[in-house]
C-alpha cells in the first residue's frame, strides 16, 4: 500500500520539459515539411520547366525516333519469321502486333508531351517577386504548423480540406489564397497537465520523431531523382548547350539507322 489516496493525480516532474520537446519537434517538423513541399511543388517544378523548355523538345524527338527505329526493327523480325515459315505476310496483322507491343513506348511519349505542356503552362504563370515568395513560404509554414495532418493528427475533415486547398495554393503560387487560409488558422492548444495529457505527449513525441526522420529521408530521395538532378544543368548555359549538341548527334545517328531499316523493309517486301 502506498498510502496515497486514489483521487490524487501525481504530476510528472518533467511534464513541462516533455511539453517543450513536443512543441520543438512540431516546429522542426513544420520546417522540414516546408522544405520537402518547397522541393516538390516549387523548386523541382521550376527545374523541370527550365529543363523541358531548353532541351525537352530535342529529348522528345530523340525518343520518338528511337521508338520508330525499334518498331521498324521488330517489324523486320516479324516479316522475316513469316517468310522463314513460308507464311503469307499480312501487314495489317503485323501492325496490330506492333501496336500491342509498343503500347508502353507510346505511353512514355504521351508522358513527355504532358510534361512539355505543364512546363509551357507554368512558364506563362504569374512570377512572384522575391518578397512575395518569402511571404508565400512564411504563410505556408504557419499553415503547415497548424493544419498538416502529420503535425496535427486530430484534425476535422473540414480542416483537412482547408489544408489540401493550402497545398494547391502553394503549388500554384497563389499568395492571396494562402493569405485567406492563414487568416483562418488558429494555433492549437497543448493538453493540460494531467495524466492523460502526459500519456498523449509521450506518444506524440515518439510519433513526431518518427515522422521527422521519414520526411528527412524523403528529401534525400527527392534530391537524388529527376527533375532535381537536372538542377546543375539548367543553372549552366554551357551544360545546356552541351546537352543540346549531344541530343542533336543522337537524333542524326538515329535518323541514319531508321533510314537503313526502312530500306531493308522495302527490300523484304518486294
Amino acid at each position: 500500500m502506498s498510502g496515497i489516496p486514489d483521487n490524487i493525480i501525481i504530476i510528472h516532474p518533467d511534464f513541462e520539459k516533455l511539453k517543450t520537446e513536443v512543441e520543438k519537434l512540431r516546429a522542426e517538423l513544420s520546417v522540414i515539411v516546408l522544405e520537402r513541399d518547397d522541393l516538390l511543388y516549387q523548386e523541382c517544378k521550376n527545374i523541370e520547366m527550365a529543363y523541358m523548355l531548353s532541351v525537352g523538345a530535342l529529348e522528345y524527338k530523340a525518343y520518338e525516333i528511337e521508338c520508330a527505329v525499334l518498331r521498324l526493327k521488330r517489324k523486320a523480325e516479324l516479316i522475316q519469321a513469316k517468310k522463314n515459315r513460308q507464311e503469307k505476310v499480312i501487314l495489317s496483322q503485323i501492325e496490330a502486333i506492333l501496336d500491342a507491343e509498343f503500347t508502353e513506348y507510346k505511353a512514355k511519349l504521351d508522358e513527355q508531351i504532358n510534361k512539355m505542356n505543364e512546363a509551357l503552362e507554368r512558364s506563362r504563370g504569374e512570377i512572384l517577386s522575391e518578397a512575395e515568395s518569402r511571404e508565400l513560404k512564411k504563410l505556408y509554414r504557419a499553415i503547415v504548423k497548424a493544419l498538416h495532418p502529420d503535425v496535427r493528427p486530430d484534425l476535422s475533415s473540414e480542416k483537412l480540406r482547408l489544408f489540401h486547398n493550402a497545398v494547391v495554393a502553394y503549388e500554384h503560387g497563389d499568395l492571396e489564397g494562402l493569405r485567406i487560409i492563414s487568416a483562418m488558422v488558429a494555433e492549437p492548444t497543448v493538453p493540460d497537465e494531467k495524466s492523460e495529457g502526459l500519456a498523449f505527449l509521450i506518444k506524440e513525441r515518439e510519433r513526431l520523431a518518427g515522422l521527422l526522420q521519414s520526411v528527412k529521408s524523403r528529401i534525400v530521395q527527392i534530391k537524388s531523382e529527376y527533375p532535381y538532378t537536372m538542377k546543375s544543368i539548367v543553372q549552366s548555359p554551357e551544360k545546356i548547350e552541351a546537352r543540346k549538341s549531344e541530343l542533336g548527334e543522337q537524333i542524326k545517328s538515329l535518323n541514319e539507322i531508321m533510314s537503313a531499316y526502312s530500306q531493308r523493309l522495302e527490300e523484304m517486301l518486294r
